[in-house]
C-alpha cells in the first residue's frame, strides 16, 4: 500500500513554508538530485553551502542559481573530496570556523558503478570510502553544531541497498576478492543506511533528541551519477532506461531529500522516496524498508569498524 500521509501526490515542494534564517548544507551539490535541492531551498529564502569535489563545477552552479534568484540567492560552497579524510577534515573545519547554524547536513553525494576496483587515498575501496566513511567523518565533526541548531542528519541512500549482499562483508572491505561494480555499490549504500539507523538509537539511547536522523533515497533520476562513473555499458542501458517510464527527473528526485530536510512529523526508523512503480517514481512518501538495513549486530559492528577506519570516534 502507498503511502498516504501527503495526499495521492505525495510530498512535494509546495508543502515548504518560508525558510528565511534556515541554512542548509549539501554534499554534492553542483549538479543532479544535490543542485535541484539547492534550487527548491534557495526558491524558499534558505541559505545553502554546497560541499562538493570541484571548484569549477561549483563556481558554475553558483552563478547559475544567482542567475535564477537574483538577491535571494544565499548560495556558497566549500571544497571537499569525501573520498579523503583530510579532505573532510579540512571542509569540516571550514564549515565550523563560517557556517553558525547547520539547519540539517543532506549526505546526498554519492559515486556509483565504478567498473574496476579502485581505493581512495586512504586506502578504501572508492564507493564505501566516499559514500559512506567520508559522510560518516563529515556527520561525526559537525555533528555538535547540527546539535545546536536543533538540526537534522539526512542521508540519501538508494534502492541498491537492496540488490547486493544481505549485509556487510567484513571479511573483505575493500572486495579485493569479488570486486563487482553493482554488489560493491549495493554495500556502500547499505552500509549508509545502517550508520543512520545505528545513530539514531544512539541518540535515543542518551536521551539526545535535538538531532533528526531520516533516510531517504531519490528513486530512478536523470542525474549524472552514473554517466560520471560506471563504465561504458551502464551508462548506455541507463541511457536506454531513462527515456522509459521508469526514470524520473532530477528535480523529482530531489524531493525525498528535501522533505526529510524540512518536513515535520516524519518517521525515524523508515525509509522515504517514491512510492509508485516498483518504488522508482512516482508520489513521494513512505517506502519499503527491508529488515537488513537495521540489523542491530550488523550496526553495532560498523559503526566500530568505520570509526577505527577514520580515525574518529562519536562521543553520544
Amino acid at each position: 500500500m502507498p503511502d498516504s500521509t501527503f495526499g495521492p501526490q505525495g510530498w512535494t515542494p509546495e508543502r515548504l513554508g518560508d525558510l528565511s534564517g534556515k541554512t542548509f548544507l549539501i554534499t554534492g551539490a553542483n549538479a543532479g538530485a544535490g543542485f535541484q535541492a539547492a534550487r527548491t531551498l534557495l526558491n524558499k529564502g534558505a541559505k545553502v553551502v554546497m560541499l562538493n569535489r570541484s571548484a569549477e563545477k561549483s563556481q558554475a552552479a553558483v552563478a547559475e542559481l544567482k542567475d535564477e534568484f537574483r538577491a535571494q540567492a544565499n548560495v556558497d560552497f566549500i571544497p571537499m573530496d569525501l573520498a579523503s579524510l583530510a579532505s573532510v577534515r579540512e571542509a569540516a573545519g571550514e564549515v565550523l570556523k563560517t557556517v553558525p547554524q547547520i539547519d540539517a547536513l543532506i549526505c546526498n553525494a554519492a559515486i556509483a558503478q565504478v567498473p574496476t576496483q579502485k581505493l581512495t587515498e586512504d586506502g578504501f575501496e572508492s564507493m564505501l570510502g566516499t559514500n559512506h566513511y567520508g559522510h560518516f567523518l563529515l556527520c561525526g565533526l559537525l555533528f555538535e553544531r547540527i546539535e545546536a541548531s536543533n538540526g537534522r542528519i539526512v542521508v540519501v541512500s538508494s534502492l541498491g541497498y537492496n540488490m547486493g549482499i544481505k549485509t556487510i562483508q567484513f571479511e573483505d572491505m575493500n572486495w579485493d576478492k569479488n570486486y563487482h561494480q553493482n554488489k560493491t555499490y549495493s554495500q556502500s549504500k547499505l552500509a549508509q543506511m545502517l550508520f543512520a539507523y545505528e545513530l539514531q538509537d544512539r541518540l535515543t539511547a542518551t536521551g539526545r533528541t535535538e538531532v533528526d536522523v531520516y533516510v531517504c533515497h531519490p528513486g530512478s533520476s536523470r542525474t549524472s551519477l552514473i554517466a560520471t562513473s560506471g563504465n561504458l555499458v551502464t551508462r548506455v542501458l541507463f541511457g536506454l532506461m531513462s527515456l522509459s517510464p521508469l526514470v524520473q527527473s532530477a528535480e523529482k528526485g530531489s524531493w525525498p531529500e528535501v522533505m526529510c530536510a524540512t518536513e515535520d512529523g516524519l518517521e525515524h526508523r523508515a525509509l522515504y522516496g517514491p512510492t509508485g512503480l516498483m518504488e522508482f517514481v512516482g508520489p513521494v512518501g513512505k517506502g519499503t524498508l527491508h529488515p537488513h538495513a537495521y540489523d542491530k549486530k550488523v550496526m553495532t559492528k560498523l559503526w566500530d569498524v568505520s570509526e577505527d577506519a577514520t580515525g574518529f570516534t562519536w562521543t553520544l
